[in-house]
């Protein structure tokens, strides 16, 4: 699973390639770069966890968060 980070910088680089993509299209790239890292930013940050529906699986995974948050 890929963690907060992780997703927001997905989302940035997925922005800033359709930034460029709308950037040569329209003539403007430096706005549109701009444009879809904004959009990415916030489509990253706001992408939320898949829910866990399994009580065992719920169980190991709520240890491997502790450990994450230990070290």
């Amino acid at each position: 699973m890929k963690s907060k980070s992780q997703q927001t910088g997905v989302g940035i680089a997925l922005g800033a390639a359709v930034g460029v993509a709308l950037g040569v299209a329209a003539g403007h790239v430096a706005i549109w770069i701009a444009i879809g890292v904004a959009i990415g930013m916030a489509l990253g940050s706001t992408v939320r966890r898949k829910a866990i529906d399994c009580p065992q699986c719920a169980s190991i995974h709520s240890t491997h968060e502790d450990r994450k948050l230990t070290s």
